[in-house]
């Protein structure tokens, strides 16, 4: 069952709203979509935090708590929550503001919570030190 709460006190990383195209054969978004929309939004803070390219090495965990709708405005919170050598873990929620067409437009409901690891690479491609902040 789903739990409706309120959207976290600080901006968002990234935002979409997913189309029919993103479905599932039972209508709701397929979880890849999603998933590609957190690695997306985690990205984004590791690039930051490496300050230049970065690839994926491991996704430590994703749990879908919720399905996402078409309409849905989907919210994606990354942050830093680790930095090693020469990766970086970033922890990513995922927030559902329900559309138009559901039975309870603008409830907001967590859907995906999910933690991700990030490796600092050179433009070959090789690892490299992640610099002080």
């Amino acid at each position: 069952m789903e739990q409706a709460t309120q959207l976290p006190n600080r901006h968002a990383t990234l935002r979409v709203v997913p189309m029919v195209k993103d479905t599932n054969a039972a209508g709701d978004v397929f979880g890849g979509w999603v998933m590609s929309q957190v690695d997306i939004a985690g990205s984004i803070v590791a690039v930051r935090r490496a300050k230049g390219r970065v690839v994926t090495v491991a996704v430590n965990a994703f749990h879908f708590v919720a399905p996402v709708s078409v309409n849905d405005l989907v919210s994606f919170y990354a942050q830093v929550v680790k930095v090693g050598t020469t990766s970086i873990t970033v922890d990513v929620e995922v927030y559902a503001e329900r559309g138009l067409r559901s039975p309870k437009p603008g409830e907001v409901v967590k859907v995906t919570a999910a933690v991700l690891t990030y490796v600092a690479v050179d433009e070959k491609r090789q690892k490299r030190p992640v610099p002080p902040e």
